[in-house]
This record gives C-alpha cells, structure tokens and sequence, in this order.
C-alpha cells in the first residue's frame, strides 16, 4: 500500500466509522468507483480494510494503526 488513494480511502472509512460501499468512497474522494475497488481488493489482501459482505467494506485494526503512524504498510509487502 503506497499509492495516496489508499490513505484517502483510509481515513474515509476511519472517520465515518461506517460500512461503505466503492461507490460511496469513491464520490467522497473523487476518484472513480472502479479505482476504488481495484484498491480496496489490495487494501483487504494486506489487513487494511475487513470486506463485511459483498461490495461493503470497513477499517481494521491494523487500517487504524497505519492512520496513526503505528504500522508501517510498507513493511506489510
């Protein structure tokens, strides 16, 4: 994880503390709905984000800690 999608993508999820779809993320980031979800996908392989059920996702614990500087994502590759 190192493109800045990623953490825009991050800290939407962090700061709604909501279950979001791709759509929803990407018109509030302004990126398209296809780019978020090809991340999204990359983000769950790595522990970042927890897929809840088709389409929906949520920050982890770890998506937490690398918002607050306590986890390198880089190291994670």
């Amino acid at each position: 994880m190192q493109l800045p999608i990623d953490e825009r993508i991050l800290e939407i999820l962090s700061s709604s503390e909501l279950i979001l779809s791709p759509t929803i993320i990407a018109e509030n980031i302004e990126k398209s709905r296809a780019e978020v979800s090809r991340r999204l996908g990359d983000l769950s392989e790595h522990g970042l984000v927890i897929k809840v059920r088709r389409g929906r996702y949520e920050i982890s614990e770890l998506g937490e800690e690398y918002l607050s500087g306590e986890f390198d994502a880089t190291k994670a590759e």
